[in-house]
């Protein structure tokens, strides 16, 4: 029930409202008020919306035009996750987001196995409490995530305001995310094997471009897996070969970018086109590299790379307030630079 003692803000529904009530709010109420339709639907829930002082409690309710809603605004309640004083590579900060760069062997949000030493452990730390709230907590936003292993740049919000502006993007795919990938081969428009592989194709510049379904693995709960013919969701990822190594190339630094982000994506498109990235354990990057071709030396290295060589290296997207369009860049990380010097890497 509502406290009366709480701020109040009145929501007028204009023209043409949508069909029901958590749309409806969630399309009229003032974009500086900072309400996502998740935490609108949760305070109906709780009995915090209101006409003419009776609680709606039905999200799906009708509206007309000219009704006025009174929100009763709780303040954001804290997590239960706990805060840890763990080191943090801030890229960019403001009232709204944090971009930070994500270190391999960092988990993005607790998990069951995982409650403790994750990114979001840190920046509660890091914010020190200093939160406007997402959906009613004090709780970092997460809109994306990159996996355990993987390296390089999040953006997290930091109200409800920045966090409903991000996911649309996300939602929207215009959010530019790059990767640098060393994989085991070397992607070309050449590769008569590639052209005969469902789902793959060249663009100019010799950019391939794979576009399938993916799903859960039907039998390995942990695994993704290609699909085609209606099953999974739509995954489109270009991958364009920047070096090679060895003649024939047997590894090659690859840059990725997504049309779309689903998990894993990169890893499972890249050992679906035959080049899956060395050390990924999981999509069969273990692959026995020649020794004539790099040198023994470099087999070591590349057999000895102990996760995904996978670096998320450029993000850029508007800020979901000010509408400014940042970009961000990540060097590479020293594991994967050792690696490239390793199998002849000359810069």
């Amino acid at each position: 029930m509502a406290n009366s003692s709480l701020p109040v803000l009145h929501v007028t529904i204009g023209e043409a409202p949508p069909d029901r009530l958590d749309k409806a709010l969630a399309r009229d109420v003032p974009e500086e008020a900072s309400l996502s339709r998740s935490r609108l639907m949760k305070m109906i829930g709780q009995g915090l919306v209101a006409l003419d002082d009776t609680p709606v409690v039905n999200p799906k309710a009708r509206v007309e035009e000219g009704q006025v809603y009174a929100l009763t605004l709780e303040p954001a309640v804290d997590v239960d996750t706990l805060a840890e004083d763990i080191p943090l590579t801030v890229v960019w900060e403001d009232a709204d987001l944090i971009v930070v760069d994500k270190p391999a062997g960092m988990v993005v949000h607790p998990a069951p196995g995982s409650w403790t030493g994750t990114l979001v452990n840190a920046l509660l730390h890091h914010f020190g409490g200093n939160l406007s709230g997402v959906g009613g907590e004090k709780r970092p936003g997460i809109v994306h995530r990159i996996d355990k292993e993987t390296s390089g740049l999040l953006v997290v919000a930091k109200s409800d305001r920045a966090h409903h502006g991000l996911a649309a993007q996300f939602e929207a795919h215009t959010v530019n995310r790059r990767y640098l990938a060393i994989v085991n081969g070397a992607p070309s428009a050449a590769d008569p094997r590639l052209r005969g592989i469902n789902g793959a194709s060249f663009e100019l510049g010799n950019i391939l471009r794979i576009a399938t379904n993916l799903a859960r693995h039907r039998t390995d709960r942990q695994k993704q897996a290609i699909y085609f013919d209606g099953v999974g969701r739509h995954a489109v990822t270009r991958a364009r070969t920047l070096e090679t190594f060895g003649t024939p190339p047997v590894a090659a630094l690859v840059e990725c970018w997504l049309e779309t982000g689903r998990t894993h994506q990169i890893r499972v498109h890249m050992a679906y086109a035959g080049h899956g990235l060395i050390g990924d354990p999981t999509y069969g990057g273990k692959r026995r590299v020649s020794e004539k071709a790099l040198g023994a030396a470099a087999v070591a290295a590349v057999e000895g790379f102990g996760r995904q060589a996978l670096h998320a290296a450029t993000l850029g997207f508007a800020h979901p307030v000010t509408g400014e369009m940042l970009e961000f860049s990540s060097e590479l990380p020293e594991d994967m630079k050792n690696l490239l010097t390793a199998i002849g890497h000359a810069g």
